[in-house]
């Protein structure tokens, strides 16, 4: 039997715990628990969103700021039906509940501050997609205007798909899909980024 204080503490990976995926401010304002209904299913799943995705995204640019992780069905159905801006549990790109049996997802939303900084000063989102894409085995990305947050999912499918709501919005890149722009070409966005370190898939 979990406690919430000891599920709190199990390290996920190199740089996170997962502690910081069950904060959420829609449960606390809203006094709905998020806690998982099958802690160690969610735990696994976590397990692989951090060490293939977050831990070589810190690696890289340093902190990541996690804005959203793991919601129990509970609480991300009443943030769907409340407008809060959550997506139907059933969704297929809903990547914030870990332990639903039949639906092998893990994801989480972030901010990259190295990144932010330079978002904010007009650079272009697709930068940093096109990064994500030739790096990372992740199944979704998903990005938002506000400090170029974006949603980054596991899936034991690494499917790569990219969607924004930054213009120009709309996807970018359907699962599976090869990118319109040649490699040497998505190199010349993020020429400037940090040297990458962490799994890298070629």
């Amino acid at each position: 039997m979990w406690s919430l204080e000891t599920l709190g503490r199990v390290r996920l990976s190199k740089y996170f715990y997962m502690r910081e995926f069950l904060y959420s401010e829609i449960g606390n304002f809203h006094q709905i628990r998020n806690i998982p209904e099958d802690p160690d299913l969610a735990i696994e799943r976590g397990r692989q969103l951090c060490t293939q995705l977050l831990d070589p995204l810190e690696e890289t640019f340093g902190r990541v700021a996690v804005r959203s992780g793991y919601r129990s069905p509970e609480l991300n159905a009443f943030g769907n039906t409340h407008r809060l801006n959550c997506a139907r549990n059933d969704y297929p790109l809903e990547c914030h509940i870990w332990d639903l049996h039949d639906v092998d997802v893990a994801g989480a939303s972030i901010v990259i501050p190295w990144f932010a900084e330079r978002y904010e000063q007009g650079r272009d989102w697709r930068d940093m997609a096109f990064w994500l894409y030739d790096h990372l085995p992740f199944a979704e990305a998903w990005f938002f205007p506000k400090l170029c947050a974006f949603n980054l999912a596991w899936r034991a499918d690494a499917r790569r798909r990219i969607d924004s709501y930054i213009a120009p919005k709309g996807t970018l890149l359907l699962a599976h899909a090869s990118p319109a722009e040649p490699l040497l070409e998505r190199q010349k966005r993020y020429a400037d980024f940090p040297e990458f370190r962490g799994l890298n898939i070629g």
